[in-house]
């Protein structure tokens, strides 16, 4: 499903990303993690070019993110991204927030998109608050209708970023459910998190950058093994005391 192939990047002289290749099967639930500036959220950006990348190649499904005739809003309307931040529109009511994107990019006519929102929305356990807006929910309420508005455009992969580090510890456990429960139901995954609880139940594979490479990926069991790097080594001793 998605494809990174000797991926490459830089910010004027300084190389963010250095020859990233990796491959992320249909169905198949990745987690990226590392140290902080290691280039986990930059790589996860590159593979639906919210960040532009200047060597190697990423295909999404076959479609060639780097091409310069790819059509890149089709692109992101068929890969759904969840951010730190939770990104709704503060104006529209939660129903709205869900159903914007559907109508205006899908082209699905108002009563369509709202069915398909509402659907979403009792999924994640928040029909009462269709008619709120995003300030009057919590922040892991909030979190959940923005996997819900990735959801409703009918994405063929997710990619998280980092989704739970703006909330407080409370409310971690409800956003990492509902993505679990998209694990099991079969969606394609790429998570950049320090959550490694999720990452050992969840994930497949876990990928480790460091400065920049991708120094470490393999199978879950093995990460959590004894078979990692000692670059990958050394973080998770320290990761795993707290």
């Amino acid at each position: 499903m998605i494809v990174l192939d000797k991926v490459s990047k830089w910010y004027g002289d300084f190389q963010v990303l250095t020859d990233c290749t990796t491959t992320v099967q249909k169905g198949e639930v990745v987690v990226v993690c590392g140290p902080s500036g290691s280039g986990k959220s930059t790589l996860i950006k590159c593979v639906n070019a919210l960040e532009t990348f200047q060597q190697g190649t990423i295909t999404v499904d076959g479609t060639s993110v780097g091409d310069k005739d790819t059509d890149l809003p089709k692109l992101r309307s068929r890969v759904g991204m969840v951010f730190q931040s939770f990104e709704l529109f503060p104006h529209l009511s939660i129903l709205d927030n869900l159903t914007i994107a559907q109508e205006k990019v899908l082209g699905r006519k108002q009563n369509e998109a709202a069915d398909k929102a509402k659907e979403l929305l009792a999924r994640v356990g928040l029909s009462a608050h269709a008619n709120k807006y995003p300030l009057q929910l919590s922040g892991g309420q909030q979190q959940r209708v923005a996997i819900a508005r990735a959801l409703a455009m009918d994405p063929i992969a997710m990619l998280f970023d980092e989704p739970t580090s703006a909330l407080d510890p409370e409310m971690v456990s409800e956003v990492l459910d509902g993505m679990t429960e998209l694990a099991r139901e079969g969606m394609t995954m790429m998570c950049v998190t320090h959550e490694m609880s999720f990452a050992r139940k969840v994930a497949g594979r876990v990928i480790f950058m460091d400065h920049g490479e991708i120094a470490d990926d393999r199978p879950t069991s093995e990460f959590f093994g004894n078979v990692r790097s000692p670059r990958a080594d050394a973080f998770l001793s320290k990761i795993l005391q707290h």
